[in-house]
């Protein structure tokens, strides 16, 4: 398997690296909700409504995700995305 870094030029590597440290930042607080929420289940109750509650975080993570490359990209040209 060819990894990614080997595909991509280097500067979609360093662009890539920079949008995952702002990612990082961006979602810092729906990582520590879902630490919060595994650590607070016992084993029995990570399924079921957990996995619900986990997605719905998750997902708001995603959205932000999507945003913030949006944004970046409208950023960068001067054009509407």
């Amino acid at each position: 398997m060819v990894s990614t870094r080997e595909i991509w030029s280097a500067e979609k590597e360093a662009e890539a690296q920079a949008l995952a440290q702002r990612l990082r930042e961006l979602v810092d607080e729906e990582l520590l909700q879902v630490a919060r929420l595994l650590v607070g289940k016992a084993d029995s109750d990570v399924f079921g409504d957990t996995e619900f509650q986990l997605r719905d975080i998750l997902h708001k993570a995603g959205a932000k995700a999507r945003a913030e490359h949006l944004r970046q990209k409208k950023t960068a040209t001067g054009d509407a995305v």
